[in-house]
């Protein structure tokens, strides 16, 4: 009998911190009819804010696939020192603040740090410039790749790819044809999830920005800019339309997880 009781309460707490916040963002977007929304997505700005999200979360994907796959055959395949202490470093983003973050990020690579006024004079600026913002939103998503390599590379272990070994295969090519279809789903998975976090990264990004309007701001950037000009429409446009991009990321993900599990 007390699974009724459970039920519902998931159901309300769901309810009341979900569903009616973002039915209402919806409605709100969609009450002046479907023209005010075209308008606001095929604005100069916020065009130009989904295409910085985009190039941004493109490049951190690509940063944290490559060396989620590199850390994560470290950790399960290697024994070194310093082991656990890697292995809790790839976990501190999960415990850090994005705006601490962006706070570290200014303090090295700003225009008067010894490192970021060094390259900023040899033509490369990092904050408040698309490196700065892949950077934070590459360490903001760091670990989700690898924490879903991991388990599965436990899982199958080395032995498949000890015989290849023994079978005079090289280590690359072990690597393509054991590892990588044995991770495969696994990879999909971390990928996905480090998509759908870059896509919706706020706090980090907005502090190595500089939220320069038609040049360095994404699009949770430009829901709240235009938030705070009383341009409502545009906001809730925005965020629906960032709503709708992340259930469609967790439908994916949901379509992944059997292929991990099989």
């Amino acid at each position: 009998m007390a699974k009724y009781p459970l039920r519902i309460l998931a159901l309300v707490y769901l309810l009341f911190l979900l569903v009616l916040p973002v039915g209402l963002v919806i409605w709100r977007t969609f009450e002046h009819g479907l023209r005010p929304v075209l308008d606001t997505l095929t604005s100069e700005n916020a065009t130009h804010a989904f295409a910085v999200t985009l190039s941004v979360a493109i490049w951190s994907v690509l940063a944290n696939t490559l060396f989620g796959i590199v850390a994560a055959l470290l950790l399960v395949r290697h024994r070194f020192p310093g082991k656990r202490l890697l292995s809790a470093l790839i976990d501190l983003p999960l415990a850090v603040s994005p705006v601490v973050v962006g706070l570290a990020l200014i303090l090295v690579y700003g225009k008067f740090a010894p490192a970021g006024g060094w390259l900023e004079r040899n033509g490369l600026q990092i904050i408040f410039s698309l490196p700065g913002m892949v950077l934070a939103t590459v360490f903001v998503s760091l670990p989700l790749v690898v924490r879903a390599i991991v388990p599965v590379l436990e899982e199958m272990g080395d032995e498949q790819e000890q015989a290849a070994h023994t079978l005079g295969a090289s280590r690359w090519q072990t690597f393509l044809r054991i590892t990588v279809p044995g991770i495969r789903g696994a990879l999909g998975y971390g990928i996905v999830l480090c998509l759908a976090r870059a896509l919706g990264e706020y706090g980090a990004v907005a502090v190595v920005s500089g939220r320069l309007v038609g040049q360095t701001q994404t699009a949770t950037l430009f829901v709240e800019e235009r938030y705070q000009n009383y341009d409502q429409t545009a906001a809730f446009t925005t965020a629906t339309a960032l709503a709708i991009i992340a259930i469609a990321i967790l439908l994916i993900t949901k379509l992944l997880r059997p292929k991990e599990n099989a």
